[in-house]
């Protein structure tokens, strides 16, 4: 009975699931507002770098974003992020641009 109150215990002290796949959306969240938002505008309405709201990117595929992203944009100031980013990182960004970026 004492390792299963033990197990019980150990248990209820983990994070939940849904709160450890936050944070990585979290951090995601926060690259995209500074690093992003020191060329396309904290707002990401646009600066250096054109707006990333969902009307200016209407046209645009989450696949063709996410590989902007990835690698950058040749004789512009738009860095590759694929040392920084793993593919499906890039497609949730590109996806979330289209959508209305979180706060």
């Amino acid at each position: 009975m004492a390792k299963g109150a033990a197990l019980l215990t150990m248990i209820a002290l983990l994070p939940p699931a849904c709160a450890a796949a936050q944070q990585p959306r979290d951090k995601l969240v926060s690259l995209v507002r500074q690093d992003c938002g020191s060329c396309h505008g904290l707002t990401l309405k646009g600066g250096l770098g054109p707006a990333l709201l969902p009307p200016n990117l209407a046209g645009k595929s989450v696949e063709g974003l996410a590989a902007i992203i990835l690698d950058g944009v040749p004789g512009t100031p738009m860095p590759p992020w694929r040392g920084e980013l793993s593919p499906e990182d890039a497609r949730w960004i590109a996806q979330e641009l289209k959508e209305g970026f979180p706060q």
